[in-house]
């Protein structure tokens, strides 16, 4: 067999084990040792068995995936999202679709201290759904509004998908999470502006809410989240700075958020030992799925598939921007039926070096392919923060109408998704400028 029939046939296998259930980092991990042994006998295989998961995680850089994890879980256990939530509530109640508005700000905010769309998505499903539900609101886009602002943490720092796309392509971290604060905050700010025009073209989708706040209020609520705020500046202006690298500007965040945490209150022992554990078991999954992709990586670089691949694009006169055409195609397709982890770590080692090898900037293309994992965590039928809403939202929403309630939000990141694309100095200029 040629090298690119090996390593597509590995694609292959490995896609379809994780279709069929199989957990991704077993997948990655058996298909890539068999893979192994195909091409180089038991002695390859073995060494990458024996060596290949103590060296990879045997780097500094990976503590940011536990820092990171650690501060999200504390800032949560500190209910920083009801606080965050009610602040941006207290200010825009009388605005139309204030509700819808006030969940995409808050999940933006909230982004900046936690790099999990799952989490988010639940979070605020429990506490944005009965609120939309209450006042009269479609049920259905408020459920896709929260879906849809839970994939921010994807590409707004501290992102655990731009750690996993540095550590399995060897890019700067502390680049790519400066990257995505401009196309963060802009997707962002498209939510905002289309649904301020759906609310004026649909006007019972969401009817103006009784309650308001008088400016003390507003601004004793501002005052609860302001320490959290100080914290995600000071990591995110950390970072671009210099002043941190990424890992250490991991362990000042979880270190401030524990002492919020006991400051408020709930940073006592039992606390800290459920925090602790959370974080290990996340932790300890994303460390699985990356040692899985790992020896998969290693597989098809032995192999010879990720030069004769990048060599069959490069030297076929197929146009670079219709490559990327087709990768954005792939993408979403896959992201459809897959979760955006496995597709993310099966396809990034031999996505990467082509899109490279065709002139693309590896920061930038960071950027699109977080937005791509935020398009797929939002599209029927398995987008995961789609089932997030639906475990959280138990009986209130059923799956049709969240299915229909998210496709407006779906069109607005294809909005940006384009405008990044087109314009790559929305994700570039901003890491230019680092120190």
């Amino acid at each position: 067999m040629s090298s690119v029939a090996i390593g597509l046939s590995g694609i292959f296998c490995a896609l379809s084990l994780t279709l069929f259930g199989v957990p991704v980092a077993v997948s990655l991990g058996l298909i890539g040792l068999s893979g192994m042994w195909f091409v180089g006998g038991e002695v390859l295989m073995r060494s990458a068995l024996e060596t290949l998961a103590y060296n990879a995680l045997n780097q500094y850089s990976f503590v940011v995936i536990p820092m990171f994890v650690l501060m999200g879980v504390l800032a949560n256990k500190a209910k920083i999202t009801q606080d965050l939530y009610e602040a941006f509530y207290r200010f825009m109640s009388k605005v139309r679709g204030s509700l819808f508005m006030v969940t995409i700000l808050s999940s933006a905010g909230f982004a900046t201290i936690s790099g999990s769309t799952v989490v988010s998505a639940a979070v605020f499903t429990r506490l944005a759904l009965p609120q939309m539900v209450r006042y009269g609101y479609h049920s259905g886009i408020g459920a896709g509004c929260v879906a849809a602002a839970g994939t921010f943490a994807s590409l707004i720092p501290p992102s655990i998908m731009m750690v996993i796309y540095a550590l399995l392509t060897g890019e700067s971290i502390g680049r790519l999470f400066i990257a995505g604060v401009i196309p963060g905050a802009l997707t962002a700010g498209v939510y905002l502006v289309s649904v301020w025009v759906m609310v004026r073209l649909r006007p019972q989708i969401a009817p103006l809410a009784p309650q308001e706040f008088t400016w003390s209020q507003k601004m004793e609520s501002l005052g609860r989240v302001g320490p959290f705020l100080v914290l995600a500046i000071l990591v995110v202006g950390g970072i671009y700075s210099g002043l941190m690298f990424p890992s250490s500007a991991g362990a000042v965040g979880a270190f401030g958020a524990l002492g919020i945490a006991i400051w408020r209150g709930v940073g006592g022992f039992s606390h800290l030992k459920d925090a602790l554990s959370e974080t290990a078991v996340t932790a300890t999954s994303v460390f699985m799925v990356l040692i899985g992709g790992l020896i998969f990586s290693r597989f098809l670089v032995f192999s010879g598939f990720i030069t004769d691949i990048v060599a069959v694009i490069t030297e076929s006169g197929i146009a670079p921007y219709q490559v990327l055409v087709a990768v954005v195609l792939v993408y979403i397709a896959l992201g459809m039926f897959i979760d955006t982890v496995s597709v993310t770590v099966i396809t990034v080692p031999f996505i990467h070096p082509v899109m490279v090898g065709l002139g693309y900037d590896p920061i930038w293309f960071g950027v699109v392919l977080v937005k791509l994992i935020e398009i797929s965590a939002i599209t029927p039928p398995v987008g995961l923060n789609l089932f997030a809403v639906m475990a959280s939202a138990r009986t209130q929403i059923s799956t049709g109408d969240l299915f229909k309630g998210v496709l407006p939000f779906l069109a607005m990141e294809f909005l940006v998704l384009l405008l990044i694309i087109m314009v790559p100095a929305i994700s570039l200029w901003l890491p230019e400028t680092m120190l």
